[in-house]
């Protein structure tokens, strides 16, 4: 897998629990103090997140971490 490929799966995962939890990308930017175009770049896999922030927005979502790093089905 490549880096791209990671940051792309990495991005559909937080989508996927964001839409779950009936949050907008503002909404969650806000709890998470970060701008709306940092999470939609997180999303479309344009943006790297630091794995402090992958625990926090863990955190923010109430979800656990190993979630948004499920990268299983990658390697099907």
């Amino acid at each position: 897998m490549d880096k791209k490929t990671l940051l792309k799966k990495f991005g559909k995962n937080l989508k996927i629990e964001r839409i779950k939890q009936d949050l907008t990308q503002e909404k969650l930017a806000e709890k998470m103090c970060v701008s709306q175009n940092y999470i939609a770049s997180i999303e479309c896999g344009n943006a790297n997140m630091s794995l402090a922030k992958i625990l926090e927005l863990s955190q923010v979502l109430n979800i656990n971490i190993s979630y948004l790093l499920d990268f299983s089905d990658l390697y099907k």
